[in-house]
């Protein structure tokens, strides 16, 4: 049964990721035909044709590689310039494969289709056409998550005790917590001052707390400093005393990764520490909830991309040494699968929570492909839509100095940097497939 459990998540990821892209595509496909583009392909996958239907002036199919998908329109670059020619410099060879690509781009255009490229529209049109697809992961993102955060809810830490730690050793670090005691151990503050699983924390220095953040905000202030404490035991209130003890936690980074300095030392601060923990539940919350979950998740995201280089190397160094995988490093989709199959497979979860898992998963995966796009560089729509920007910004210049059009911008001359880029997601992708195959990431 776990097997097949494993099988149904890995088979719904796969269907999940499927559409996103196909939505995604349709995010292209839906402005590009309202501003009256002509539109030749709408494509799930690349390289050879596995099934395409025609219907009006657009072939719909899939591919065999399916690894993302495109859209066609015809004018995506402007013709070449009468009596130009490739240099002689070391550029040749891609000025050659420019001049190739206009060329194929023109040799698609008909005596109907003027006013229909891609190229002809106004800048704003094509911003709109290039942030389409992003938007449209971006709007499967939100629905998923409004549908968890309403339904389900979102797990929080609350103030209901779910652990006390008994002892602490002489170090007095959260590290040396205990649960049991040995000849030289310190009661923890927290058993000392008598809470036990299940207490309900509703007042510390006679403030009212009603969630964890702000119990451990003011915990964490009043370091050995006594101070009163106020909890729910079976629904009746109990106050008491308690002083928590003055540790040194790490400072952590916003992957809430230990900060370290320059020799490696992990940098610490003083904080106070009483020795429980927080039980963490599942708390619906309004539609609108969702709006900030999936903030928190893009800003997030837009981190991680930001230090990207750097997960990626670290992963390249654990396939050729015994370290294992950063849990919060990219995966490829081969890893997303396995999580979703893991995910699925749990069987001491609830079946709703593991599907729960799985819409979250699938959110999050939309998320990272709306915020990957947006990346400034061809052939992701980000470069594109920089393209567009760098366009308007140039004509606007030159109309204001008297000078003539300089016309729509030539994303041809930088196929370069795009041939670049698209061999570097190439050699990611491939890395990520490698690093999920011979050593996965495991969350459960």
């Amino acid at each position: 049964m776990t097997f097949v459990f494993a099988v149904a998540g890995v088979l719904i990821m796969i269907i999940g990721i499927a559409l996103s892209i196909a939505l995604h595509e349709v995010g292209h496909l839906v402005p590009a035909k309202l501003f009256n583009v002509r539109v030749t392909q709408y494509m799930i996958g690349f390289g050879k044709t596995l099934w395409s239907k025609q219907k009006g002036e657009t072939e719909y199919g899939i591919k065999a590689i399916p690894l993302g998908g495109f859209v066609s329109m015809i004018g995506m670059l402007p013709p070449n310039k009468p009596g130009d020619k490739p240099s002689k410099a070391r550029r040749q060879y891609f000025q050659t494969i420019a001049r190739q690509a206009r060329e194929d781009a023109a040799a698609e255009l008909t005596e109907h289709d003027t006013g229909r490229t891609f190229i002809s529209l106004p800048v704003w049109k094509r911003i709109i056409i290039m942030l389409g697809g992003p938007f449209m992961n971006l709007i499967i993102a939100l629905v998923i998550t409004a549908i968890l955060v309403s339904s389900v809810g979102v797990a929080t830490p609350t103030t209901k005790v779910s652990d006390v730690f008994e002892c602490m050793t002489e170090t007095t670090d959260a590290a040396g917590l205990k649960a049991e005691c040995g000849t030289n151990d310190q009661p923890s503050p927290a058993w000392e001052a008598g809470l036990r699983p299940g207490d309900v924390v509703t007042e510390f220095n006679h403030q009212h707390v009603a969630d964890w953040d702000e119990l451990s905000s003011i915990i964490q202030r009043r370091a050995n400093t006594e101070t009163a404490i106020t909890y729910l035991r079976d629904g009746e209130a109990h106050e008491t005393r308690i002083t928590p003890v003055r540790t040194e936690r790490p400072v952590l980074d916003r992957f809430d990764q230990p900060i370290t300095d320059s020799t490696g030392t992990v940098v610490t601060e003083p904080v106070g520490f009483i020795g429980m923990s927080s039980q963490v539940e599942n708390q619906r919350q309004p539609v609108t909830a969702a709006f900030g979950v999936l903030g928190n998740q893009i800003s997030g995201t837009f981190s991680i991309i930001t230090v990207l280089p750097a997960k990626l190397w670290d992963t390249a160094k654990v396939l050729v040494t015994d370290a294992e995988r950063d849990p919060t490093g990219p995966v490829s989709v081969v890893g997303v699968g396995r999580i979703a199959g893991e995910a699925a497979a749990q069987q001491d979860i609830p079946l709703a929570d593991r599907g729960a898992l799985l819409l979250s998963l699938l959110a999050g995966l939309n998320v990272a492909l709306m915020v990957f796009n947006l990346v400034p560089l061809l052939p992701l729509d980000g470069g594109h839509v920089l393209g567009g920007l760098w366009e308007a910004i140039r004509r606007g210049w030159a109309k204001l100095r008297g000078k003539p059009d300089p016309g729509p911008f030539d994303i041809a001359k930088m196929f370069p940097l795009t041939i670049v880029v698209f061999s570097l997601l190439l050699i990611m992708g491939v890395l990520l497939i490698l690093a999920d195959i011979l050593k996965p990431i495991t969350l459960f």
